[in-house]
């Protein structure tokens, strides 16, 4: 690093290709138990997340604590109430999303970088959706919400298609026949990232119909995460949003 910036101060090296090195520097290594890649917010422009599932409360509040240190925030999904409670003997000030299943300290600073929606089917599709819309909030969005306008009743979507076409991407959650981004899709000009959720009875197979209709859909460019990860469709909306071609 010393060299690096040496290099930069005696103008060998610019400040924009030291930043170009500086994406690759190591991670960090907690013991044996994680190595932590700080570096990841540089090279892709949002930080790594803890998955808390099936990391005990301890390590998870060891894995966050290290997070915060170097970047003044950090988020675990899939939490349980015994993660916050290891994470809070820490850092007093994290909040857990019950809904979304949650643990957020602080935030990203807010962001003036187009607009998120997130529709959702059915009120059952919550869980996920909620995920979506905090992580898109913790990262600096102030995302928007349409709830409830599924296929089964689909003036109630189109009653807000002024809604669906000022968004700059729209992130669509549903689960049981999962048609809803296909139309959704059909309709806007943005891009269009739809998750399949584990709602529905058993022919669904715990979300498998949804992702197999989402993933054959009719209409090109639809882009689809795995079944439930509202997540993984929150950092793929954010990196959308903050491609520089958007805002010149």
């Amino acid at each position: 690093m010393i060299k690096l910036l040496a290099r930069v101060q005696s103008g060998e090296l610019s400040p924009e290709d030291a930043l170009q090195k500086l994406r690759w520097q190591p991670i960090e290594a907690l013991g044996e138990l994680a190595r932590l890649d700080h570096h990841r917010l540089v090279r892709q422009g949002l930080p790594e997340f803890v998955f808390a599932e099936g990391k005990s409360p301890e390590q998870t509040a060891t894995i966050m604590a290290a997070m915060v240190e170097k970047h003044g925030a950090a988020l675990a999904s899939r939490a349980s109430e015994s993660h916050l409670q290891a994470v809070q003997a820490r850092i007093p000030n994290a909040i857990f999303h019950p809904v979304s299943r949650l643990i957020t300290i602080a935030e990203f600073p807010r962001l003036q970088a187009g607009r998120a929606l997130v529709v959702a089917a059915g009120t059952s599709d919550l869980p996920v959706a909620e995920e979506t819309l905090d992580v898109l909030r913790f990262l600096g969005h102030t995302p928007e919400v349409l709830m409830d306008v599924g296929v089964a009743g689909i003036h109630r979507l189109l009653a807000n298609s002024d809604l669906l076409a000022t968004a700059d991407v729209l992130i669509v959650v549903a689960g049981m026949d999962g048609a809803l981004p296909t139309v959704v899709s059909g309709l806007v000009n943005a891009p269009v990232i739809a998750v399949p959720t584990s709602v529905g009875y058993g022919a669904t197979f715990g979300g498998l119909a949804a992702l197999l209709t989402m993933l054959t859909s009719c209409s090109p460019g639809l882009t689809v995460v795995n079944i439930d990860n509202g997540l993984g469709a929150a950092a793929a909306a954010h990196r959308i949003l903050m491609r520089p071609s958007l805002h010149s």
